[in-house]
């Protein structure tokens, strides 16, 4: 169970394994080691997006810095380059931001905030080209699409898509976009919409702008989908849904965009009675395992995934904090990371590459709300 993430810092053998990232002390880090950006909730001077320093042998998270002041950035995008950075505002009305670094890499500067056309925009997507951004809008229930210039700013040319319908739970009295997806041969865009129990597909047509959607993938009702993720070599998607608390897996025709469901479990143990909430699903880079959050049963649920895409519950590890709103793997996969929103912590788990299960390193670091990590 190893995850890998950020810059590496001096470890004295006294060093306490948690650290308060309100304190701001520098520490030093050794050559070698990872950048990790938090998206967060945090309200007033603490608002906005923070970098943090990871330890690519231990799994130490230290060194904060605030980067850039922006209001509930939920959800991020990292530019290939590193250059550029996007968010999705949680905000009514919603917007989305694109942020550059400064020359040493120690601050983001905004250079373009556009409307996300809808409240409460929750999650943000670029293409493969980096020419196309895509937002979901979860209170208002619609997506949002602008085209990137080559500097990297979003045009203010959008297209806004309003999702209509409702389901049987009580949080699906309406359309709520939850996440969008650029397909992997960038010919459609995804959303994941956790009111109306769909996954929609829109065909990206030769002028850049989205054609009609089609239904991808139509749940079961009450499951309340919110995000996916694809497979990553095969033709393949996974995808969570926070209201059923299951996770779905599903075949992908690359021609029409359509899923066809393979199989489908639960996230949770059989004896567990309480209120959950699933938020946020990855997988390992050789496409063997699944990982899935529980929010209330406060774990990750790991999952081995069969060549035909059957999966199989392995285990249900705790993620020693409140709310585990989002998590990420490492770049090699060694280390997960996991957003404890409610308990205001991230914390660190090696990840055993044989068997997919985690185990928690003692390191945890302390930030206001943390509620989206990309290295």
């Amino acid at each position: 169970m190893i995850i890998l993430l950020l810059a590496l810092v001096v470890g004295c053998k006294d060093q306490p394994k948690k650290a308060n990232l309100a304190s701001g002390q520098q520490q030093p880090i050794q050559k070698e080691g990872l950048k990790l950006l938090v998206g967060t909730f945090a309200e007033g001077d603490d608002q906005g997006i923070y970098q943090l320093d990871f330890n690519t042998e231990t799994g130490e998270l230290t060194n904060s810095q605030h980067v850039a002041k922006e209001n509930k950035p939920g959800y991020l995008y990292l530019s290939k380059d590193g250059d550029r950075v996007y968010s999705s505002n949680g905000t009514k009305p919603g917007s989305v931001s694109a942020f550059q670094w400064n020359q040493d890499r120690t601050a983001l500067t905004r250079v373009a905030n556009l409307p996300s056309i809808g409240d409460g925009a929750c999650y943000v997507g670029v293409n493969s080209d980096e020419n196309l951004l895509a937002a979901a809008n979860y209170s208002s229930g619609g997506i949002v699409l602008y085209p990137i210039d080559k500097k990297g700013v979003m045009l203010d040319e959008p297209q806004g898509i309003q999702h209509t319908g409702s389901g049987p739970h009580p949080n699906q009295n309406s359309a709520h976009a939850h996440c969008v997806q650029f397909s992997q041969n960038g010919k459609f865009l995804y959303a994941a919409d956790l009111g109306i129990d769909q996954i929609l597909t829109y065909p990206i047509n030769a002028d850049k702008k989205l054609g009609k959607a089609e239904v991808g993938l139509k749940m079961d009702p009450g499951d309340g989908p919110r995000h996916l993720i694809f497979h990553p070599t095969e033709n393949k998607v996974f995808i969570i849904n926070e209201l059923s608390s299951t996770v779905v897996s599903a075949t992908v025709d690359e021609e029409t965009g359509v899923f066809t469901k393979i199989d489908k479990k639960s996230t949770l143990p059989e004896d567990y009675q309480g209120p959950n909430a699933c938020a946020d699903i990855h997988i390992s880079n050789n496409g063997k395992f699944l990982y899935a959050s529980n929010r209330g049963h406060n774990s990750i649920a790991v999952y081995s995934i069969s060549d035909s895409g059957d999966l199989k519950l392995l285990t249900i590890e705790p993620v020693q904090g409140d709310w585990p709103r989002n998590f990420t793997l490492s770049p090699d996969g060694k280390f997960l990371l996991v957003a404890n929103q409610k308990s205001n912590n991230i914390t660190v788990f090696k990840v055993d590459g044989q068997t997919g299960f985690l185990e928690f390193t003692g390191n945890e670091i302390s930030i206001s709300q943390p509620v989206c990590l990309k290295f």
